[in-house]
């Protein structure tokens, strides 16, 4: 665990762009940190654009022009010339994965925006070499095939001979895993090992596995797999995570909320980012959710944790924010549009209402996991009888991804209150989407203009890490261009966002699913200082230059956590990348945008903990690693 950061250090070291008035009086009525000399949006309608921001405790005390923003200098303020650059509140994905993601970042060579597939290819060759027994070299989520300038998957053949003893894992988004040879042996894959319902293990002519695990739509196969690799130890968990958050806050990231996730149990799968919290190391503001673990015992999970916390509890930086995305398995809808859409089972709408029921007795919000419009039309009827006995109203339920949902659903989720989380998950699958269900389904999958239109609350995210990429600009520049990162159309005029509206909704749209609206998303008084300076100007550059976009300055009530380019000598220190094998400490190697003990643990799915036993995948497969 590397130093704790008090707020000087978070605040920046050596201050070559800062003036600091050094007088011995110190009037605590000052402002902290001044930004001024820049174009700073604030999303407020009455003043839309100034020249500079004061902040004082955390939260924005002024904004104007830079003459009227300096009198809030004080002796012991910290002055910092943007030099013209944008800077915008900061940016909040409300729907992802980075508590788990955290702890596996050092682990994982990300393909994120790489150009061909021979680069990509290349890199693992090189991070294979490195990579020391008994690790593997991961490749999960952020990439598609369409982005490659070869338009294809890599072939096993090319995997194993980049990868002849190192086992490697290549996950590509719901729908398949590619292993090579010494992976297969390393997780024990034989002609004798059954494909598990709702999956496929490809094999050859003798029966034996190729290397090909196949999604038929159940993805658990393909997470269950990964799960049997090695762990980090619990140090380089904590760096791994620290990691992770500064790299969302390159990219401007503020705030999250955590959507919970297959193995991510409470309390046990917090410990890390609680340190965190509790060493004063966060630099994102992570509100989380509980996703239950076990099928057939969901509400028995939720009764527990009610007696545990409640939501809200924690801090401004660190909150709970209430149950999902998973509230119950039955009521699970995998996205792969590879394969034909599954039917959640007769018995979803009893299972979802007990505990929807129970959430509503409690006061907790929700978010229920729900990717076609055939899903949500029955979920919506649960939610509308438990409505009819418990109320709904006030609880900032949440319906995620809703690709497909329709005119009439999105009026049903107005009419009860509830909000819908979208991500950019059709920026990596609308090809395959388009395949199955055409362009013209496509062209509103999901509906972004009609939820606007409805006056539901719409919150952007990503759904990172294991499918689509952690990267907020990639769904900024999906949400303006309508284009794939495979450059292809799906969005005309009539779904597509222009940029103020794309932004709001990865601020101040997000804000109100963690019930915190008219705290944070705007840069006005009183709200919190969270904001990100511009490598590029958002409002200017071409829509393909978006995706290239990044911060080169963010803050986090105040303090700064990241510092690049003409603000690189602000930027709070950080450890280097532990273990020393870690793609992330060799990232200018791999050409990509030290060893711990480890612990090889084979899956035991929620499945087989429910019925006693072992290593079976039960009945209706294993959702653990789906989300």
């Amino acid at each position: 665990m590397g130093p704790r950061l008090n707020r000087r250090d978070l605040l920046g070291g050596a201050l070559a762009l800062a003036t600091v008035r050094s007088e011995s009086a110190i009037d605590p009525s000052m402002s902290d940190l001044i930004l001024h000399g820049g174009r700073v949006t604030t999303l407020d309608p009455a003043r839309p654009e100034v020249s500079a921001v004061a902040i004082r405790d955390g939260r924005v005390e002024a904004i104007g022009s830079d003459k009227d923003v300096l009198a809030h200098r004080g002796p012991a303020t910290r002055v910092i010339d943007l030099r013209g650059r944008r800077a915008i509140p900061g940016l909040n994905d409300s729907h992802t994965h980075p508590i788990r993601g955290g702890l596996n970042y050092n682990m994982e060579l990300r393909w994120d925006g790489v150009a061909s597939l021979a680069d990509a290819l290349r890199m693992l060759r090189e991070q294979a070499r490195r990579t020391p027994a008994p690790q593997w070299v991961r490749v999960v989520g952020g990439w598609s095939q369409f982005q490659f300038a070869e338009r294809r998957m890599p072939t096993l053949a090319e995997i194993n001979a980049a990868a002849p003893d190192t086992p490697v894992f290549v996950l590509h988004l719901y729908d398949r895993a590619l292993l090579n040879a010494a992976a297969l042996r390393a997780v024990g894959y034989s002609k004798d090992t059954p494909d598990p319902p709702g999956a496929s293990i490809e094999r050859d002519k003798s029966g034996n596995p190729t290397g090909l695990l196949i999604a038929k739509p159940n993805a658990a196969i393909l997470y269950s797999t990964l799960a049997k690799g090695p762990r980090l130890g619990f140090d380089d968990q904590v760096n791994s995570t620290r990691h992770f958050l500064r790299e969302l806050n390159r990219l401007g990231i503020t705030s999250v909320i955590d959507a919970g996730g297959g193995f991510q149990s409470y309390p046990d799968d917090y410990r890390v980012i609680d340190a965190l919290n509790a060493n004063d190391q966060l630099t994102v503001r992570i509100a989380y959710n509980l996703f239950t673990q076990h099928p057939q015992r969901e509400l028995e999970d939720f009764t527990t944790w009610s007696k545990m916390i409640k939501p809200g509890q924690g801090s401004d930086l660190y909150r709970f924010n209430g149950a999902g995305e998973m509230l119950v398995f039955s009521a699970a809808d995998f996205e792969d549009f590879l394969e034909p859409r599954p039917d959640p089972p007769a018995s979803m709408e009893q299972d979802l209402a007990r505990v929807v029921r129970f959430l509503a007795e409690q006061r907790w919000p929700f978010r229920m996991h729900a990717t076609y419009n055939e899903s949500i039309t029955r979920i919506l009827g649960v939610f509308e009888a438990v409505n009819r006995e418990v109320p709904l109203a006030g609880l900032n339920w949440i319906i995620d991804h809703a690709e497909t949902i329709d005119t009439r659903n999105i009026d049903r989720v107005k009419a009860l209150g509830g909000g819908i989380a979208i991500q950019h998950r059709m920026a990596f699958q609308g090809e395959s989407f388009v395949q199955r269900y055409g362009a013209e389904k496509a062209a509103q999958s999901p509906p972004v203009r009609q939820m606007l239109a409805a006056g539901v609350p719409v919150g952007a995210g990503t759904d990172a890490t294991r499918v689509a990429s952690y990267n907020p600009w990639v769904s900024l520049y999906w949400l303006v261009t309508g284009r794939t990162v495979g450059g292809l159309a799906l969005y005309d005029e009539r779904n597509r966002l222009d940029r103020e509206t794309a932004l709001r909704l990865w601020t101040e749209g997000s804000a109100w699913f963690s019930s915190e609206s008219g705290r944070k998303g705007r840069l006005v008084p009183g709200q919190f200082a969270d904001l990100a300076v511009l490598s590029d100007d958002y409002f200017t550059v071409p829509d393909e230059s978006i995706k290239s976009i990044s911060a080169v300055l963010t803050v986090v009530g105040g303090r700064i956590v990241h510092g690049d380019g003409p603000f690189r000598s602000l930027a709070p220190g950080l450890p280097p990348a532990s273990p020393d094998w870690s793609p992330n400490r060799h990232r200018e190697t791999l050409g990509a945008p030290a060893i711990a003990s480890t612990t090889q643990i084979s899956h035991r799915c929620a499945f087989d903990q429910v019925n006693g036993s072992a290593g079976s995948w039960g009945p209706a497969g294993c959702a653990c690693f789906v989300f």
